[in-house]
C-alpha cells in the first residue's frame, strides 16, 4: 500500500507544485482586486467540478462497482460497465455545461453575492469560457478510476501535470505581452478548456478501453446506471468536502474587497499537503478496503485502516505545523510579486494560519471516507460533509463581519473538524472502526515528534526572520528552502529516535 500511496503522492505533489507556480503567476498578473476575485471565483467553481470527479473522488462508486463486476461476472462485464459509466457520465456533464452556460449569471450571483455589477460580469464571462472543461472531465475521471482499480497508478497520478503546464505557458506568454488584467483573465479562462482536452488526450494514449478495461463506450439509462449514479453523486459530493467548504467561504467573503483572493491563495497552500496525503490515501484505500470487505478479511481491514491513519497523521501533522510557523514567509516568497502587495501577504498569511488548523481534519475525512465507500455507504460521508457545510455557514456569518477573511477561514476549519468527528463516531459504532496495537503505540509518538519538530522550526524561523525581511527574492527562497530542509531532517531523525520508523527497513520495503 505504501508504494502505491507514494506513487499517487508524487504525482499529486508535482501537480500541486506546478499549481503554486501557476498561482504565483496569476497573483503577479491579476493582483488581488476585482478582476482577480472574479477570475478566481469562476476558476474555483470549475475546480470543484473537476475534483468532484477526478483526484480519486469517482473511486467512491466506480471502483467498488467495477471490482464487484470483475470478480463475479468477469473482465468483459467489468469493462462494459466502465464503458457505460464513461458514456453516461460524459453525456450528463455536457448537458450540465449547456445548462450552466444559460444560467451562469444566476450561479455566479449565488456564489459571490457580494460582487458589484462589474465584478459579477467579469466572473460570468470567465466561467462561461471555462465550461468546455466539463466535456473532458468525465472521461478523464472514469479512465483514472479504472486504472486505479487495476492498481495502475502512474498515468492517473501524473496526467494532471499537463493541465498546469498549459496554464503556466499561457500565463508566461500573457506577462511577456504585457496584457492588461481584464483581457488576460479572459484569455486564461479560455485556456482552461484546452488544458482539459490535452489532459484527456494524454490519458487516451494509455487507452484503457483498448486494453479491455472500459469498452464499449455507451450511453445507458438502465437500472444499473441509475443505481450507480445514486451511489456516485453522494460519494463525489462527500469527497469534495474541502472544496465545498472553500466555495461557501468565498460566498461569505465576497462582500469584502480582495478577501476572495486572500482565501483562495491561502487555500492553495493548504491543498498541497491535502492533495499529497488526503487524495493519495483516498485513491489507494478504496480498492484495498473494497477487496478486504468482499473477502470478509477482518484482520486485513484493521491493518489497512490502521496503516492509513498512521501514514496520514504522520505526514499531515508536520505539514500543519510547518504552514503555521512559516505562513508569512511562504506567502511572501510565492505570491508577493507584481500587483500582489505586502498588505495582501499579511492578510493571506493570517488566513493560511487559521485554515491550517483544519488541515488534519480534512485529511482524516479523506482517510476515513474510504472505509464507508468500500461498504457501499456513500450516504454517511455525505451527511458528514453537509454537517460540516452547515457549521461553516453558521460560524462564517458570526465571524466574517468582525474578522473578515480570517473569520471565514476559522469557520472552514470548524466545518472540517465537524465532518471528521462525525465520521470517527459513525465508523466506531457502525462497523467497529478501530486501530491495531502498532497504531496505538506509534500515534502518540508521532504527535510528540511533530510537536518537537514544530518547536525546532519556530526557533530557526525566529532566528532568521530579521534577515529574511530585508533579503531579495533569491535569498528569501534559499532561506525558506533551508528551513523546510531543517524541518524535514529533524522530523525524520525524531521518528527514527522514537522507534516509529526505521529508515533502512523502509527503503528495503520499497525496493521489495
Amino acid at each position: 500500500m505504501i508504494r502505491h500511496v507514494l506513487t499517487v503522492s508524487s504525482g499529486t505533489l508535482s501537480s500541486r507544485l506546478l499549481g503554486f507556480a501557476r498561482d504565483a503567476l496569476v497573483a503577479a498578473l491579476l493582483g488581488a482586486g476585482p478582476v482577480a476575485d472574479a477570475f478566481l471565483v469562476a476558476f474555483q467553481f470549475i475546480n470543484v467540478a473537476r475534483r468532484s470527479l477526478a483526484e480519486g473522488a469517482l473511486n467512491a462508486a466506480l471502483v467498488p462497482g467495477y471490482l464487484r463486476k470483475r470478480d463475479t461476472e468477469g473482465a468483459v462485464a467489468a469493462a462494459a460497465f466502465a464503458g457505460r459509466v464513461m458514456g453516461t457520465t460524459s453525456a450528463i456533464l455536457i448537458a450540465i455545461a449547456l445548462l450552466l452556460a444559460l444560467l451562469m449569471r444566476l450561479v455566479m450571483a449565488a456564489l459571490a453575492p457580494g460582487f458589484v455589477a462589474a465584478t459579477l460580469d467579469f466572473a460570468v464571462a470567465d466561467a462561461r469560457l471555462m465550461l468546455p472543461y466539463f466535456a473532458f472531465v468525465g472521461p478523464v475521471a472514469v479512465m483514472m478510476g479504472v486504472l486505479n482499480a487495476e492498481h495502475r497508478y502512474i498515468m492517473s497520478a501524473f496526467s494532471p501535470l499537463l493541465f498546469n503546464i498549459v496554464l503556466i505557458a499561457t500565463l508566461v506568454t500573457l506577462m511577456a505581452l504585457h496584457r492588461e488584467p481584464a483581457s488576460a483573465a479572459r484569455l486564461l479562462a479560455a485556456t482552461v478548456g484546452i488544458a482539459g482536452l490535452l489532459q484527456t488526450l494524454i490519458l487516451v494514449q494509455r487507452r484503457p478501453h483498448r486494453s479491455g478495461l472500459a469498452e464499449p463506450i455507451r450511453v445507458a439509462w438502465d437500472a444499473e446506471m441509475g443505481g450507480f449514479l445514486r451511489k456516485a453523486i453522494p460519494g463525489m459530493m462527500a469527497n469534495s468536502g474541502p472544496q465545498f467548504l472553500i466555495v461557501f467561504g468565498a460566498i461569505l467573503a465576497s462582500a469584502s474587497p480582495a478577501s476572495v483572493s486572500w482565501l483562495y491563495f491561502a487555500n492553495r497552500l493548504i491543498e498541497l499537503p491535502l492533495g499529497v496525503v488526503g487524495v493519495a490515501m483516498g485513491t489507494v484505500l478504496v480498492p484495498s478496503l473494497t477487496r478486504a470487505v468482499h473477502d470478509d478479511d477482518r484482520s486485513f481491514l484493521v491493518k489497512t485502516e490502521s496503516r492509513g491513519v498512521e501514514f496520514a497523521v504522520g505526514l499531515v501533522l508536520p505539514a500543519t505545523l510547518g504552514l503555521v510557523v512559516l505562513a508569512r514567509m511562504i506567502v511572501r516568497v510565492l505570491f508577493e510579486h507584481g500587483a500582489f502587495t505586502a498588505a495582501d501577504t499579511a492578510a493571506t498569511a493570517l488566513a493560511l494560519t487559521v485554515l491550517a488548523v483544519g488541515l488534519p481534519a480534512h485529511v482524516l475525512v479523506k482517510t476515513l471516507s474510504p472505509a464507508f465507500f468500500a461498504r457501499d455507504d456513500t450516504a454517511t460521508p455525505l451527511v458528514a460533509t453537509l454537517c460540516g457545510l452547515a457549521t461553516t455557514v453558521v460560524a462564517g456569518f458570526a465571524l466574517s463581519a468582525q474578522f473578515g477573511a480570517s473569520g471565514v477561514a476559522a469557520s472552514i476549519a470548524l466545518g472540517a473538524w465537524c465532518s471528521a468527528g462525525i465520521l470517527l463516531r459513525r465508523g466506531a459504532t457502525a462497523f467497529g472502526l478501530q486501530l491495531d496495537g502498532e497504531a496505538r503505540r506509534r500515534l502518540p509518538r508521532i504527535v510528540v515528534a511533530a510537536l518537537a519538530m514544530g518547536a525546532i522550526l519556530w526557533l530557526a524561523a525566529h532566528f532568521v526572520e530579521p534577515v529574511t525581511a530585508v533579503a531579495n527574492f533569491t535569498a528569501q527562497l534559499t532561506i525558506l528552502g533551508g528551513l523546510v530542509a531543517v524541518g524535514l531532517a529533524s522530523y525524520g531523525l525524531l521518528l527514527d529516535l522514537f522507534g516509529i520508523v526505521s529508515w533502512s527497513e523502509a527503503i528495503n520495503d520499497l525496493r521489495a
